[in-house]
């Protein structure tokens, strides 16, 4: 009996996560087939990119100084990246809100499903749209000159540096998404979202704000991915000389676990008590 009731409990255990995987695939399937039919948020969202880089490098960076003798490009690609996979959980926030807001979300729960496979399914499959939208601006910043020059193992871990971050947010748009009362009030999230991506090292050096400010920008998780990034493509870095500046790479993991840790699991509670 001692032996049967282990094995028992093995194979249940087994059953669950397969069913729970299962059910999660289903619904990456469901949000990948949705989102293809509506190509107009797929011109949007892939378009977004190209924008922010005719406007903040050929616009705003004619004006932009990050030091002697730097080519502001090369400086505030690697920031574009960070900061397109930062205002990514505004996309999650809203999408989540439209489940919840025209009743799928509770059609999802009144099934025979895994409890976790909405919410692991939303991120899975925000996070293979994150793929895709950094690959789009990766070759934008190749057409218009910018180059990395770390090589081949540390270029690719800096854009994993950077999926990192955007699957840590997608927990957060989760979470927003199931406390915004409808989807207009997901879509203001952008308030948010703006100081996030903009008061940071994305566009200029900390160290040429205001000390206040400069803290807060350096200590932003969004400047740990963007500075360790610039330091893996060999671009140039802010050069502020603070703790947190010198051990970007560091902070640009310990961030996204910590960000992770809080908020995937008030994302999945907050899942678990809708209605109640």
């Amino acid at each position: 009996m001692s032996v049967v009731a282990p094995a028992a409990e093995r194979q249940h255990a087994g059953q669950r996560l397969y069913w729970a995987v299962a059910d999660c695939w289903t619904i990456v399937r469901r949000d990948l087939t949705h989102l293809a039919k509506q190509p107009s948020i797929v011109a949007w969202q892939l378009g977004f990119p190209l924008v922010s880089v005719l406007l903040f490098v050929y616009v705003f960076g004619s004006a932009m100084e990050v030091g002697e003798g730097v080519d502001y490009k090369s400086y505030a690609m690697p920031g574009m990246f960070a900061m397109t996979m930062a205002f990514g959980f505004m996309n999650t926030a809203v999408a989540v809100a439209v489940d919840k807001e025209r009743g799928v979300t509770d059609r999802f729960r009144s099934m025979p499903m895994a409890p976790s496979a909405v919410v692991t399914g939303r991120g899975v499959s925000d996070l293979l749209h994150a793929a895709l939208d950094l690959a789009v601006l990766a070759a934008i910043a190749l057409a218009i000159g910018w180059r990395s020059d770390g090589g081949l193992l540390s270029t690719v871990w800096a854009f994993v540096l950077l999926l990192l971050l955007r699957f840590a947010l997608i927990w957060a748009g989760v979470l927003l998404g199931l406390l915004a009362r409808n989807q207009e009030s997901a879509g203001n999230l952008f308030a948010v979202a703006f100081p996030f991506g903009m008061v940071s090292s994305v566009f200029t050096p900390p160290s040429a704000m205001p000390d206040w400010l400069g803290t807060l920008a350096m200590w932003n998780p969004v400047s740990a991915t963007a500075n360790a990034v610039r330091e893996l493509y060999g671009n140039p870095l802010p050069g502020g000389g603070s703790w947190i500046e010198e051990h970007a790479e560091l902070m640009a993991v310990v961030w996204p676990l910590a960000l992770t840790a809080v908020f995937l699991p008030l994302a999945v509670r907050r899942f678990q008590h809708l209605g109640r």
